[in-house]
């Protein structure tokens, strides 16, 4: 999203387009500064206009903390770029109105999605509101009991230990369920939210084809969660792979890791977003698990790793008293070190279109049960530091290897580390270099066991 001004536009009119970028995706701003030939009192144009930047900043409510601008030069004058970044953490106005991004235009959001952008962003949390109509009638006993002896609270108050929870609110004088409480602990949750569903299904081939197993699934949270391991136990396929130097049979993808991620998914989609549910999609080649709702608060693709936040608070903190997730973090750390135990490829995040998806790889051929065999062992005098064993692994499976896909299989290490470890097992005859500068890539010389 960008946006050009001249450097006489009014800092009220900057700081419209300042705000309105900050509550959509971010964008750049553009203010081309004339040429000055001297200074007025000390001071330059650029720093008077990088002034009007810091007003316009000012103006916003809450104020906009933005990066620096920075100076750059086109022909015989400079411009200034400011940066607005995506995923800011609050929900902007300027005299008193709230305004957003339409392709090129910034217009007033309306009630509608101002409401949307509240819960988005944190300020207001969807899952403590109360649905029309739901009663504390709506909730299952029989799940509170099990949560509350799963707590070791049996002898409390059920209505003191959901009040305490967010699970309940005193509304007109009586005790209603929240929109968490009906998740959690309804008789029927999909009765107040038809989405709050996850759908799971095996497929054949790499793509959405006519061959498939599916499974909806429904219920509360913690039903679904249940379902979900029950599903990826009977459609997770069992393949070879070596740990170490040694070989091992084990699930296509790490069953932890997996389950990490469903339980991320549910703990933080956007239940406010109606209209699709959790899908668990399971192919030859990779699992994807998409939830509806885009990354919450400031958290974004960069920073998603070592990000804190969490969208829906009470369903989080429950879902951790239950033991499936750690209350203060998103896991996904968790997922990236399993992967990386396993010899396996980092994940693949991405958001889109209103939605998170996360893409696993099992890099086996199409349609094998099980990886090709390496015995590493037979190298051992050659002392292969982990990741040379790594790419030998990889090698037998895929037949060659790339630096890029190197890089992939190691992201913490430096390239050059890795340029040297190629060519180390070249050195060793244990590879063959083809190619050359981007188009290098490196198979196997000789495959142990073969004649």
């Amino acid at each position: 999203m960008l946006h050009w001004f001249p450097e006489d536009v009014p800092v009220s009119r900057l700081a419209t387009i300042l705000v309105g970028m900050a509550n959509t995706e971010g964008g750049l701003v553009i203010l081309g500064v004339a040429p000055r030939g001297r200074e007025i009192h000390g001071i330059s144009r650029i720093e008077e206009v990088q002034d009007q930047i810091i007003q316009a900043a000012l103006l916003a409510d809450p104020p906009l903390v933005l990066p620096l601008p920075v100076v750059v030069p086109v022909q015989r004058t400079q411009v200034l770029v400011i940066q607005i970044p995506a995923g800011l953490p609050h929900v902007y106005s300027q005299d008193g109105r709230f305004w957003g991004r339409e392709g090129s235009q910034t217009n007033p959001l309306s009630a509608r999605r101002l409401r949307q952008l509240l819960i988005e962003r944190g300020v207001v949390q969807f899952e403590t509101r109360i649905p029309p109509d739901a009663k504390l009638i709506d909730l299952a006993p029989s799940q509170v009991e099990a949560y509350l002896q799963a707590c070791n609270l049996i002898g409390e108050s059920m209505e003191q230990v959901l009040l305490r929870r967010g699970c309940l609110l005193q509304a007109d004088g009586e005790l209603r369920p929240t929109y968490a409480g009906l998740l959690l602990f309804g008789r029927s949750p999909q009765q107040w939210l038809p989405n709050a569903t996850l759908l799971a299904a095996r497929f054949a081939g790499d793509g959405f084809t006519d061959q498939f197993i599916k499974k909806e699934i429904s219920g509360t949270l913690v039903q679904q969660l249940r379902q979900a391991e029950t599903f990826l136990r009977d459609q997770l396929r069992s393949v070879v792979r070596m740990v170490g130097l040694a070989h091992h049979e084990v699930l296509e993808y790490p069953f932890e890791a997996v389950r990490e991620l469903l339980v991320n998914a549910v703990a933080h989609r956007d239940y406010n977003v109606q209209g699709d549910n959790i899908h668990l999609n399971i192919f030859s080649d990779r699992l994807e698990i998409q939830s509806p709702g885009g990354l919450p608060g400031p958290v974004n693709l960069s920073n998603l790793l070592q990000a804190r936040f969490s969208r829906n608070a009470v369903i989080t903190q429950v879902l951790s008293d239950l033991g499936f997730v750690e209350r203060l973090g998103y896991g996904l750390d968790r997922v990236v070190e399993v992967l990386r135990q396993h010899h396996m490829r980092p994940p693949r995040f991405e958001e889109f279109a209103g939605t998170f998806r996360v893409t696993l790889f099992n890099d086996l051929p199409a349609g094998a049960k099980q990886a090709a065999l390496f015995d590493l062992s037979a190298y051992a005098e050659l002392g292969l530091n982990p990741r040379q064993q790594v790419a030998l692994v990889f090698l037998a499976r895929c037949k060659r290897i790339t630096n890029r896909e190197y890089q992939d299989l190691c992201p913490d290490v430096h390239s050059e580390t890795l340029r040297r470890d190629l060519a180390a097992l070249v050195e060793h005859g244990l590879l063959i270099k083809v190619g050359d500068k981007r188009a290098t890539y490196y198979i196997l010389k000789h495959v142990p066991g073969e004649v």
